[in-house]
C-alpha cells in the first residue's frame, strides 16, 4: 500500500484502519502563521460522523480529532501537521465469518489476493469508508487556508438520491440550506422524498446510492498544470479515491456530450470590468486551468455494498459457491454523510494549486 499520499506543496497522507486502534492524517507543506485549533477540524468531521440519523449507520464513533504535531500556541508553525482520531466502537467479530468469503461490491477478493491474506479485513480495513474521516481532516485544514488567504468557498451537498434528482438550485440558498435536513439537500421538498427512497431500501435490508454536487466560488484564474497535472486530472483522482464513487463529471458533464459546441461553448463578456463567461458548461475549467468561474463538479456513488440480503458469493479456498449475509452496522445510502469529505478532497487539491502557483504564501501574516 505505497500509494496513500496526495499533493506536492500541500502533501497530505492518510493512515489507519477501520478496526485498528486509529486513524490519522499528516499533512507537510502547510504555511506557517495559520491560526488553528482542534474545534475549527472537529466542526467539520461532526458533519461526516456516523450515527446521527436513522438514515445512517448507527456506528457510535466520536471522531475526536487530536493534534499531535504542526501547531504552537494557536498557529501553524511551517511542520508537518499530524492528528488521529482513536477508533472505539469497533465490532470486529462481524468479520470473522468473511475471511474466506468475499462480501459482493468490496475488496475483500482483490485485497485477499493482492496481500496474500495479510490485509486487515476488519470492517474493510484500509479499503473502508471510515478511511475518509482523514480526508476531512486534512480538509477542514485546506478549507480554511483557502477561506482565508484567497477567499475561496466551496461547498457540497446531496443533488441526487436514487432516481430522485433536484430540478435546480439557487447557489446562495443551497450554501445557507445544505445542513438544514439528514440528507444535506438544499431543496428541503426533494430532500423529504430521498429520505424516503433511503429509508425504504433500509427496510427491505437494500441501499441506495446518489450524486453530490460541489460548488467553489472566487477561485483565481490559471489554476492546474497541464497536462497530466491539469484541475481535472487532480480533481478525479483525488474524488475517486473515495470508496464508492464510480462517476466524476464537470460542468455540463455528459449531458454536455448531447449538445452542439454552439450550446455547450461558454461566450465570453465584461460583467463589472472583469471578464467571465455567458454561461458556465465548462464548469470553471478550460484546458485544464481555472477560468475564474464557479468551479462546478459532480459526484456519483455507488449504492453501498453491505446489505442486509442474502447475497451469492464463493469460498476463496475450496472456490465452491456459498451464500452470506453481511452482519454489523452499514449506510443503507452513503451520500449524506459524503458532502464534507467531497468539500474536503476538493480544497485539498486547489490549495495545493494555489502554493504550487504563489496564489497563498509560505507564512500567513
Amino acid at each position: 500500500m505505497s500509494s496513500n499520499s496526495i499533493g506536492q506543496r500541500y502533501a497530505f497522507t492518510s493512515f489507519g484502519e477501520s478496526h485498528g486502534k486509529c486513524i490519522g492524517s499528516v499533512i507537510d507543506g502547510c504555511p506557517a502563521g495559520l491560526e488553528l485549533e482542534e474545534k475549527d477540524i472537529q466542526k467539520m468531521l461532526d458533519l461526516r460522523r456516523p450515527g446521527q440519523s436513522i438514515i445512517t449507520t448507527q456506528r457510535k464513533e466520536e471522531d475526536k480529532v487530536e493534534i499531535i504535531s504542526g501547531v504552537f500556541r494557536g498557529y501553524t508553525t511551517g511542520a508537518p501537521i499530524t492528528m488521529v482520531i482513536w477508533n472505539q466502537d469497533q465490532r470486529s467479530h462481524d468479520y470473522e465469518n468473511l475471511t474466506l468469503r468475499p462480501r459482493p461490491g468490496h475488496s475483500d477478493y482483490p485485497a485477499h489476493v493482492k496481500y496474500d491474506g495479510f490485509n486487515d479485513y476488519r470492517g474493510g480495513g484500509r479499503f473502508s469508508g471510515r478511511l475518509t474521516a482523514t480526508f476531512v481532516m486534512a480538509g477542514a485544514i485546506a478549507k480554511k487556508l483557502l477561506s482565508q488567504t484567497i477567499r475561496v468557498d466551496t461547498y457540497s451537498y446531496t443533488c441526487q438520491v436514487g432516481k430522485i434528482k433536484m430540478n435546480s438550485h439557487d447557489i446562495p440558498k443551497a450554501e445557507n440550506s445544505i445542513y438544514s435536513n439528514e440528507v444535506r439537500c438544499p431543496d428541503t421538498k426533494m430532500a423529504e422524498k430521498m429520505r424516503a427512497v433511503i429509508l425504504a431500501a433500509k427496510r427491505s435490508g437494500d441501499s441506495v446510492g446518489g450524486v453530490i454536487e460541489s460548488i467553489t466560488t472566487n477561485l483565481p484564474v490559471g489554476l492546474g498544470e497541464p497536462i497530466f497535472g491539469s484541475l481535472e486530472s487532480d480533481l478525479s483522482k483525488a474524488l475517486f479515491s473515495i470508496p464508492a464513487v464510480k462517476g466524476v463529471e464537470f460542468g455540463s458533464g455528459f449531458y454536455g456530450s448531447t449538445l452542439y459546441g454552439s450550446q455547450n461553448n461558454d461566450e465570453f463578456i465584461t460583467k463589472n470590468g472583469k471578464i467571465v463567461t455567458r454561461t458556465n458548461n465548462a464548469g470553471g475549467i478550460l484546458g485544464g486551468l481555472s477560468t475564474g468561474m464557479p468551479l462546478v463538479l459532480r459526484v456519483a456513488f455507488k449504492p453501498a455494498s453491505s446489505i442486509a440480503k442474502k447475497q451469492r458469493t464463493v469460498d476463496i479456498k475450496t472456490k465452491r459457491p456459498v451464500s452470506l449475509i453481511v452482519q454489523g452496522r452499514h449506510d443503507p445510502c452513503v451520500v449524506p454523510r459524503a458532502p464534507p469529505v467531497v468539500d474536503s478532497l476538493v480544497s485539498i487539491v486547489l490549495v495545493d494549486h494555489a502554493l504550487r502557483a504563489g496564489f497563498i504564501p509560505p507564512v500567513i501574516r
